[in-house]
């Protein structure tokens, strides 16, 4: 028989509640990885968002915040499954009367590095993120800008020549499989009657395919269907590629969000037409 004299002694209240509080610490741990992981997952948008605000373009994105957000995540996970299982080894070495192992720092000293380093690389991304925002801005040799924000006519400035921009314009067009109704050359009708003015051209063009389910949603956009791109040269010689923003025609006719894409090819193919 065993001596009870000799029978391990048994843990206090004390061990107990400190194994408690550590499973609590790394509980926190894991949480506060996993929130500080879905923020830096969403970061991405959210510069995104604020560039298009402040200079009415996209920034492009290379992905990183979402991996490295979704890395942080799984970490987290992974801490509280960890304190979990290491909490109910101490429980049952404590309830055994066996003294607890020294707890090992390998794992703390891990997260601290895994965060210093991922605090290390958003620091370069931001620098990146910030020089490629700066380099978009520079190279923008003339941004969009809308003539009136009451009528929804955006303008662009082009590179080349009134005919050369249309010639250039009609080329995308017919890449496209986009039909080109007509083409209006505003200048030479002037021409013809005895009038002058700087060239003027308007190309009407658009698709069935695209434009059918516009109207069948707002019929009354048939009144600015097909798309038009007006490409003029001002007073001063510059040309200019000006079209109606997609934005305003849905606000104008009150059409579906999700049809909006229908006709927010126009802006695309001014600004290549202008490139």
């Amino acid at each position: 028989m065993v001596n009870p004299a000799e029978a391990p002694p048994r843990a206090s209240l004390a061990d107990y509640l400190a194994a408690e509080r550590t499973l609590l610490a790394w509980i926190r741990t894991g949480l506060a990885l996993m929130g500080f992981g879905f923020v830096l997952a969403r970061f991405a948008l959210f510069l995104k968002e604020l560039h298009l605000m402040q200079n009415g373009q996209s920034l492009e994105s290379s992905g990183f915040s979402l991996w490295a957000g979704t890395g942080l995540i799984a970490t987290g996970v992974i801490v509280n499954v960890f304190a979990g299982w290491h909490h109910l080894r101490v429980v049952k070495r404590l309830a055994r009367g066996e003294n607890a192992s020294p707890h090992s720092t390998i794992v703390s000293v891990g997260v601290a590095f895994l965060l210093g380093l991922i605090g290390l690389a958003m620091a370069i991304y931001l620098v990146s993120v910030r020089d490629s925002a700066h380099s978009q801005t520079t190279n923008s040799k003339e941004p969009s800008m809308s003539v009136s924000t009451q009528n929804g006519i955006v303008s662009v400035a082009s590179n080349h020549s009134v005919d050369e921009t249309v010639e250039k314009l009609k080329g995308i067009l017919q890449a496209k499989g986009v039909t080109l109704f007509a083409l209006v050359d505003h200048s030479g009708e002037a021409e013809k009657v005895g009038m002058t003015m700087p060239p003027t051209k308007l190309l009407i063009f658009g698709s069935p395919k695209a434009g059918t389910p516009l109207m069948q949603a707002a019929p009354s956009i048939a009144i600015d269907l097909p798309l038009k791109i007006l490409v003029a040269a001002d007073g001063e010689g510059k040309v200019w590629v000006s079209y109606n923003s997609a934005e305003y025609l849905a606000e104008r006719h009150g059409l579906p969000h999700e049809l909006l894409q229908n006709i927010g090819v126009v802006k695309t193919l001014a600004e290549k037409a202008a490139e």
